[in-house]
């Protein structure tokens, strides 16, 4: 079934700010032009337009044209999509380079995030994640054995590993996200490219079956100047956790440049 009229006007738009078809800055067509081009009454187009100044991509209004205010596709960590599908819902291109892949001994750490005895046989897996090519973030990840021992019939690098685990019938229902800073190691900062000791925002994400069953544990370690987390919350609402490519003036705050 086709998406709404309205959704698709909007994942349109969409697709050419974050490709930058629009640059931060450029005018959003008109409405009389946007209506001619999709051959719809103003009523959709307004709804579009709607949604894209909610998700912060667009401002303007009150007699002003809209344009372009970020490249910004915010993902709501609720909806639990992978890096690879929240990158190609922006319209960008994500890859990865798997770096490592082993049976280890579980450590402390993913013995309590896991539930685990010191020493039980996990599957530890380090990679790198692109946007378009670029290095925006480095994974390490720690799965329970019977379910990480799948992984060695996977080619990791040809795309996600949550859609081929979720295809072998694992089920990844639910997940805990924490999120602070932390200062990039000697191994992130080889795969980012960025000096020892640069922040880097983390999310340590624990995920579980509907039924409360611990199936992974991640250390994800993004680049403050590709990636942000928003929170939006209300009192109607419970708080939505949202991760987004950062804005153009934050990436510049980021490696040290004023505004």
């Amino acid at each position: 079934m086709d998406a709404p009229l309205h959704e698709r006007v909007a994942s349109d738009l969409r697709r050419r700010i974050t490709s930058g078809e629009l640059p931060v800055g450029a005018a959003i067509p008109s409405e009389s032009h946007l209506c001619e081009q999709w051959g719809i009454s103003r009523g959709p187009i307004r709804q579009a337009l709607a949604t894209l100044r909610a998700e912060g991509l667009i401002g303007g209004g009150r007699g002003k044209p809209p344009v372009v205010r970020s490249q910004s596709m915010p993902q709501p960590f609720e909806t639990f999509l992978s890096f690879s599908r929240w990158v190609q819902l922006m319209g960008r291109t994500p890859g990865q380079r798997t770096l490592e892949i082993a049976r280890r001994p579980a450590g402390q750490e993913a013995c309590d995030a896991l539930g685990l005895e010191e020493g039980e046989p996990v599957v530890e897996m380090l990679r790198l994640r692109l946007m378009d090519g670029l290095p925006a973030m480095v994974e390490r990840t720690t799965f329970v054995w019977p379910v990480g021992r799948l992984l060695f019939d996977f080619d990791c690098d040809s795309g996600s590993v949550f859609a081929y685990l979720s295809g072998r019938g694992v089920d990844l229902s639910r997940a805990r996200h924490v999120i602070d800073a932390v200062g990039a190691d000697d191994t992130d900062a080889a795969l980012l490219g960025i000096p020892r000791g640069a922040p880097l925002l983390r999310e340590r994400r624990q995920t579980s079956s509907a039924a409360g069953e611990p199936v992974e544990f991640s250390d994800d370690r993004y680049r403050p100047d590709l990636v942000s987390f928003t929170i939006d919350n209300s009192q109607q609402a419970h708080p939505a956790l949202l991760r987004s490519p950062s804005h153009p003036l934050a990436a510049r705050a980021a490696q040290g440049e004023t505004p």
